[in-house]
């Protein structure tokens, strides 16, 4: 990395007329990097969460209403998880196009593709305008919308980490992880508001669309941040030295340092992607449908444990920075196996303070270390010709298991064991385990 690129020139004086030198020019780039890519990660996951808050509190009586409760209830959730059936799709092609061409060709196209996609959700007629037509052409535009955040997530933590000062790359890193948090608390926030000024019929029939159409304007926003982004350092670099990978997926599978912190990575993942999903996710169903909870504020508690988490996330981000991004996700992960079992017994008393303190643990710190670790731990562990690829193989494919058929498996275990968490727990404590030990044994590359 040459002196200008790192920052670490001397500073100089601005020059006549206002110019400014080399490195306020980056001190002022990587300013925009990071907005563009906080900006731009909190919109697709508003848009894709926003997706599973519905999954969970509408889509089973608008889209799977002539089916009995529990089994709309589990094919709403198989919908939910068919998005991270396509986000590895996603993850290959736009980590492709990444790794040949550039990071940030990919961020626009992904935008767009999201927001549109979301959008269309919200204007989608119900089972009672069209019958089966419906769930089909929501899991199509699930489809659509897996595919484009597949491809975000890899180029927009990318755009920070190899922008990133020397010494805060984590910091940096995690800076498009907060979007995570932000847009999970945009998304229920947005939901929680539409409880308290409709009803539930108004808020079922129609209400629940004005979150999904909104998405247009967000992204609208988003485009004119990323317009403003330069290519990467690192990229930049690779294309220089004439090393761009022509086949990126390939070279990771054979390039045996590559192949083997892919597998740790993807047991790593599986624990963060649970637990997020366990407490976002499902955590609004069980305690709404199976305990009878009020709707509202069980959206309230954790709309505000969502932005714990997007505080917690950038403290993890610096904690790696001096004790490695391995060791502070395996802290989390820890963190979240302990507090499983105590977790549901507090879901089970019902009672919403518990319930918020419960998810405010579990969301908001447990989950926000390992997200806050994550980013920068999965950059570092492929080479810049492939990392765009590499990272988007194991945090979209992971992403399957982890992610999303989580609902689903603790929908399936809690009905097994006869209304019973206890099955549940067991499982998400084996995840914690498998992701510790991934996350300790994922060895960096290279730097930066």
């Amino acid at each position: 990395m040459s002196t200008t690129q790192a920052g670490t020139a001397p500073a100089r004086a601005a020059a006549p007329g206002g110019d400014t030198g080399p490195e306020e020019s980056l001190a002022s780039e990587r300013r925009t990097v990071l907005t563009a890519s906080l900006i731009g990660t909190t919109i697709e996951w508003y848009d894709f969460f926003l997706f599973a808050t519905a999954a969970a509190i509408v889509f089973p009586q608008v889209f799977y209403g002539d089916n009995d409760p529990t089994v709309a209830g589990l094919l709403s959730f198989a919908t939910f998880a068919v998005g991270f059936l396509a986000r590895p799709i996603g993850g290959l092609v736009f980590g492709h196009v990444g790794d040949r061409f550039g990071r940030r060709t990919t961020l626009i196209v992904t935008m767009a593709m999201t927001g549109i996609s979301t959008a269309l959700i919200g204007l989608l007629p119900g089972h009672d305008s069209i019958g089966v037509l419906a769930p089909v052409l929501l899991v199509v535009l699930r489809i659509v919308q897996g595919i484009a955040v597949g491809g975000e997530w890899g180029g927009a933590v990318l755009l920070a980490v190899e922008y990133a000062p020397p010494g805060r790359r984590g910091l940096y890193g995690s800076v498009p992880q907060i979007g995570l948090g932000l847009g999970l608390a945009l998304g229920t926030g947005v939901f929680a508001l539409l409880g308290v000024v409709m009803d539930d019929a108004a808020f079922t029939s129609w209400g629940w669309r004005i979150a999904f159409v909104a998405s247009l304007l967000l992204v609208l926003v988003g485009l004119v941040v990323r317009l403003k982004v330069m290519e990467t350092p690192a990229f930049r670099r690779v294309q220089q030295a004439a090393e761009v990978s022509r086949v990126p997926a390939l070279d990771v599978l054979r390039d045996p340092p590559s192949r083997r912190n892919l597998g740790w990575t993807l047991m790593a993942r599986w624990a963060e992607g649970a637990s997020f999903n366990t407490w976002a996710v499902f955590a609004v169903s069980y305690t709404v449908d199976t305990l009878g909870m009020d709707r509202t504020q069980v959206l309230v508690v954790i709309t505000l444990a969502a932005l714990l988490e997007a505080a917690v996330v950038p403290l993890a981000g610096a904690w790696g920075d001096r004790i490695g991004r391995g060791r502070v996700f395996a802290a989390g992960s820890v963190l979240f196996g302990l507090g499983v079992f105590p977790g549901f017994l507090g879901l089970q008393t019902g009672d919403i303070v518990v319930v918020g303190l419960v998810t405010a643990l579990m969301l908001g710190v447990a989950y926000g270390i390992m997200s806050g670790a994550e980013s920068t731990l999965f950059a570092e562990v492929f080479p810049a010709r492939t990392r765009y690829t590499g990272m988007s193989l194991a945090f979209q494919g992971g992403g399957i298991y982890a992610s999303g058929f989580t609902p689903l498996v603790l929908g399936s275990l809690l009905a097994a064991g006869g209304g019973s968490p206890w099955l549940a727990c067991g499982y998400l404590l084996l995840t914690a385990v498998v992701s510790t030990v991934g996350a300790l044994r994922a060895r960096p590359l290279e730097h930066l």
